[in-house]
């Protein structure tokens, strides 16, 4: 099956005051039309910058996006334009991204307005109230104001937004994170299934790795703007690699206490990415760090089929563990 979406070597950078910011640094992956790749990691790690680097709300520094074959990296602004009918955002808060001064009608109208989807005011309307069906999100709401309503139909909202001009790729960019669990789960179900009758791609970014683990085909571990790991979800937790991604695993919150459960503890300070040194930059919190990962920066290998990993000890860590990589 060809790729909908390639990112070649991807990089955005930030001047600052203090030097250059590696917001992004050399991220690569491909997708393919209706599936899910994760990307997980701490805060400020990168997630959401390359998110809006990939459909073009930041300018790239280097690197190439590959969309349906053709390379959308540097487009005009009237190019660009026609790409927001293929490429779509859900951003994280369902409060602050809405305009608190339009309706629910206008809200969802806007992007059909401004890209001329719809002929007359009936046709608008009939298009708005399908676009409300097909997210859950009631008539009666038609002419609400986002303060009227509560965060999960806020998100509706944002999601029905992101429908309105039928894209074929959408960043979600923590659309859950703010919202109560019950609630979490109903804005899943409905992303998993306008996947399946759309066949739409989701690049999903979260910092839960319970959601990731649920709805992605494929997971990308970030740390500090570099992948750590990237393989098939169910993969990348039966078996993750990675120093990094293992204490992200051992910190999931379980049920049960299970005393015999390994605790992996990251101990000290997120290395800066503003004028990042040659190493690994988790070399700092590793507990299995040697002095070559603080002075050679580690490239991704792929021990097993389709599992990166980018880490100069991994199979010393592993062979405590009766874990043969290759």
């Amino acid at each position: 099956m060809e790729n909908l979406l390639e990112v070649k070597h991807l990089k955005k950078y930030f001047n600052t005051k203090h030097g250059t910011l590696h917001a992004v640094d050399d991220i690569s992956f491909t997708l393919q039309a209706g599936k899910t790749i994760g990307v997980v990691g701490e805060s400020g790690c990168g997630k959401s910058t390359l998110g809006r680097a990939v459909i073009g709300l930041n300018e790239v520094t280097d690197g190439q996006i590959i969309f349906e074959g053709r390379d959308v990296t540097h487009l005009s602004l009237k190019e660009r334009k026609k790409m927001v009918h293929d490429m779509q955002i859900i951003f994280q808060d369902p409060f602050t991204s809405l305009d608190p001064r339009k309706s629910v009608f206008d809200l969802i109208a806007e992007p059909l307005k401004i890209n001329h989807m719809t002929g007359s005011k009936d046709e608008l309307t009939k298009r708005v109230i399908e676009l409300m069906d097909t997210v859950g999100l009631a008539k009666r709401f038609l002419y609400a104001y986002p303060h009227e309503l509560d965060g999960g139909r806020r998100q509706r909202i944002g999601v029905a937004r992101a429908l309105a001009l039928e894209p074929k790729f959408i960043v979600c960019d923590e659309p859950v994170s703010a919202l109560d669990v019950s609630i979490q789960a109903q804005i899943l179900n409905l992303l998993q299934d306008l996947q399946e009758q759309r066949n739409i791609a989701y690049m999903f970014i979260t910092h839960d790795l319970s959601v990731v683990r649920h709805i992605s085909d494929e997971v990308m571990v970030m740390y500090v703007g570099t992948m750590f790991e990237k393989a098939e979800a169910q993969e990348l937790f039966d078996h993750p690699i990675h120093p990094y991604t293992l204490g992200l695993l051992s910190a999931i919150p379980v049920p049960v206490v299970n005393k015999n459960k390994e605790k992996i503890i990251m101990a000290g300070e997120i290395s800066m990415p503003i004028n990042p040194p040659a190493g690994c930059r988790f070399a700092g919190r590793c507990p299995f760090a040697t002095e070559a990962c603080h002075t050679v920066t580690p490239e991704l290998e792929e021990p097993f089929p389709g599992h990166f990993v980018a880490c100069h000890n991994m199979r010393e860590i592993h062979r405590d563990h009766n874990i043969v990589i290759p």
